[in-house]
């Protein structure tokens, strides 16, 4: 029998002021924090992330392990012990996921524009449909390593609850990571590849599909709304009842209650050789103008100087 098991750790501060020093500004609707890394990401920090990081991949854990018909914590040698989630996850798919708990994490753990009280009930991670058929068919080959794809959707839903239990706002966004930020990779991933208009012509322009085009797009209630409701009547309809209930009326088509969104945009990665300390990726003073939305908007960049490391390493250290 498996546990349902919500988020419910805190995030932790003392582990990210130790690792992590934080230049922030906020404005009328923006809010811009960098952070860089100001310590190695040894084992103390790795072991100061763990359970933050547990708790936000357990729910699926134990969703894709039953699915596969595996232990939730397989022996070494039992069936499916290669197959364990989210540890098996290829190097992607690590640094894919690992943006999005960073997202919640920070959620929680900062004061982000508009000073709200977010609660991350738990990570959408179970929804992540390649990442479930990776695991079921991995655990009966162990041959069978490939990358996993990304999804659509969110796999971070940030809530304000006022004193009534009703939603009144959700955070949602883009967490991405390069290995390097140098300039032409962020304009890459915010404005989209480079693709010859007209053709043949030898002029690239980009395609203008990045992360400000997804954020323009993105329903001001987003389809991971609904997915976390899903999972808050399974797992606890009790404790979120009357969350529940609101997301009902918040999602309905015809007059639905009013609600409002922050969008999150979270880079993490390496830096560019020759970035001077301090020195943001995107505009921090005034909201970038590619921002074209009437809502507020987030921007975390975590600059690290060993994220490749500290990811696997995390990653092979949970639930040991």
């Amino acid at each position: 029998m498996y546990r349902d098991i919500m988020h419910k750790q805190a995030p932790p501060k003392a582990t990210l002021n130790k690792w992590l020093t934080s230049y922030s500004s906020s404005k009328k609707g923006y809010g811009h924090i960098l952070l860089e890394q100001i310590v190695p990401g040894d084992a103390t920090i790795r072991e100061g992330l763990r359970p933050y990081f547990e708790s936000a991949h357990s729910d699926a854990r134990e969703y894709f392990h039953a699915y596969a018909g595996m232990s939730l914590h397989p022996d070494a040698g039992a069936p499916g012990c290669n197959a364990k989630y989210p540890n098996c996850l290829p190097p992607k798919a690590r640094r894919g996921v690992f943006g999005e708990v960073m997202s919640g994490l920070m959620t929680e753990a900062l004061d982000f524009v508009g000073n709200h009280e977010w609660i991350v009930p738990v990570f959408l991670f179970r929804n992540q449909e390649d990442a479930r058929q990776y695991i079921y068919v991995l655990s009966r080959d162990p041959a069978r390593k490939r990358e996993v794809l990304g999804r659509k959707g969110d796999d971070f839903i940030g809530i304000v609850v006022n004193d009534d239990g009703a939603v009144t706002r959700f955070i949602a966004g883009e967490a991405k990571w390069r290995k390097k930020w140098i300039p032409s990779v962020l304009d890459d991933v915010m404005l989209g590849t480079k693709i010859e208009v007209p053709k043949k012509s030898g002029n690239l322009v980009h395609d203008g599909k990045g992360v400000w085009f997804e954020i323009n797009r993105a329903l001001d209630v987003p389809i991971g709304v609904k997915q976390l409701q899903d999972i808050l009547q399974e797992l606890a309809p009790d404790e979120y009842a009357n969350v529940i209930l609101s997301l009902d009326k918040i999602q309905q088509l015809q007059n639905p209650a009013p609600s409002e969104r922050t969008d999150l945009i979270l880079l993490v990665g390496g830096s560019a050789a020759g970035r001077g300390e301090g020195e943001p990726l995107l505009e921090w003073e005034t909201k970038p103008s590619q921002h074209q939305k009437n809502r507020d908007l987030q921007v975390v960049e975590i600059i690290l100087s060993d994220g490749d490391a500290l990811i696997d390493a995390l990653y092979d250290s949970l639930w040991p």
